[in-house]
């Protein structure tokens, strides 16, 4: 991975653990926030906000300089309408050290919406995106905001690279972590130019910096970064046998490109948290179920962490797959490895499509 996305819903846990779980089993969630208090990660907008090695830095900072170049995201306008309080909290910061949004009280009398932020915490946000202020450490996943030259003394803007050098080594940072990749699926990992972004992918295929392969059943060129040529002739070999079988979050690389996961995996996803109840198909807060290299299916679940159980409110199969016992007790050893990682071990199973896979999957791992 090159990025690791922030979200923080946690029905089941906020989306840059989960994401670790995935991929590295049981481990200790508080490594994250070791490494980014140890300057060993630092957070900034990428594909969104994401956790990303620090030695990536360079590749932000035009992102952090220029005006325009988060839409929305960045007020530029902000900061010099509001010079006054912008320099009011710079220099809280350089006298009291590093702050969070709740060292703050609100003083404007409005509600705490979303994106109703207070006025400091936008100053901070806007400092942040500004890359005046940087994430110093999260505590109970607050952000805790400090002085840019504190947090990353060795620094200099004199060290910026060229926007082209910043595009070519991001579009080969994708690659790299896509695998193998249609040109137009690149620019989504790191949400650049999407058109610019295919046309210098095809480019550096042309030029040798990218692998140009055929891949069965795709009609244009797909491209591997050369770092990944071994596992290339591997699986031309048919030496890949994928095996293992673990939940997704909904913010996981493998499916947040959405036409990718169409297109590649045959699985149509989103999340429908952000859709009314009523009109919700699979659930609140659905996980793909990724089963030996496949796309199979999707669980909505709940972490009851105080209870200590975890609750699966519906879990659905696609179409077109087979529920053979193979595949339902890796799958039911995949969701009893989640719920014990959260200290939730007891699991309950609601609701199952087909139906006949309750039965199933209940009788598949104790």
């Amino acid at each position: 991975m090159g990025a690791l996305q922030i979200d923080t819903i946690h029905v089941v846990a906020r989306s840059p653990y989960f994401v670790l779980w995935s991929r590295l089993g049981d481990y200790e969630p508080c490594w994250l926030d070791e490494l980014l208090k140890e300057g060993k990660l630092f957070e900034y907008w990428s594909h969104e906000a994401c956790f990303l090695p620090i030695e990536d830095y360079p590749l932000y900072r035009h992102r952090m300089i220029a005006p325009n170049s988060l839409g929305w995201k960045y007020s530029h306008e902000w900061i010099n309408s509001h010079k006054e309080a912008v320099s009011r909290m710079l220099n809280t910061i350089r006298e009291r050290g590093a702050v969070r949004s709740s060292d703050f009280a609100r003083t404007d009398g409005k509600g705490s919406g979303w994106w109703d932020w207070k006025p400091e915490k936008r100053a901070l946000e806007m400092l942040f995106t500004a890359g005046e202020l940087m994430i110093a450490r999260r505590h109970n996943f607050q952000r805790i905001y400090d002085l840019r030259e504190r947090v990353l003394p060795a620094w200099d803007d004199s060290q910026l690279p060229s926007s082209d050098e910043v595009r070519r080594a991001l579009v080969l940072k994708a690659v790299r972590s896509l695998g193998v990749t249609k040109a137009r699926w690149v620019g989504d990992y790191f949400r650049m130019n999407k058109r610019e972004t295919e046309i210098l992918t095809k480019n550096l295929g042309e030029e040798g910096a990218l692998l140009i392969v055929e891949v069965a059943g795709w009609s244009e060129a797909a491209y591997v970064h050369p770092d990944n040529r071994k596992l290339l002739k591997a699986a031309m070999r048919g030496e890949l046998q994928p095996e293992l079988t673990t939940l997704l979050s909904p913010f996981d690389p493998l499916v947040w490109d959405r036409s990718r996961a169409r297109e590649m995996f045959g699985f149509d996803y989103r999340i429908e948290c952000y859709t009314p109840a009523a009109n919700r198909r699979y659930g609140y807060f659905t996980l793909p179920i990724l089963h030996r290299g496949a796309l199979v299916g999707r669980l909505d679940a709940k972490a009851h962490r105080k209870q200590g159980f975890f609750e699966v409110k519906s879990l659905h199969l696609e179409a077109e797959v087979e529920a053979t016992n193979e595949m339902m007790a890796d799958v039911a050893r995949a969701v009893q490895e989640c719920a014990t990682w959260h200290q939730t071990p007891e699991v309950i199973y609601r609701q199952t499509n087909p139906a006949e896979l309750a039965s199933l999957v209940r009788s598949r791992y104790a």
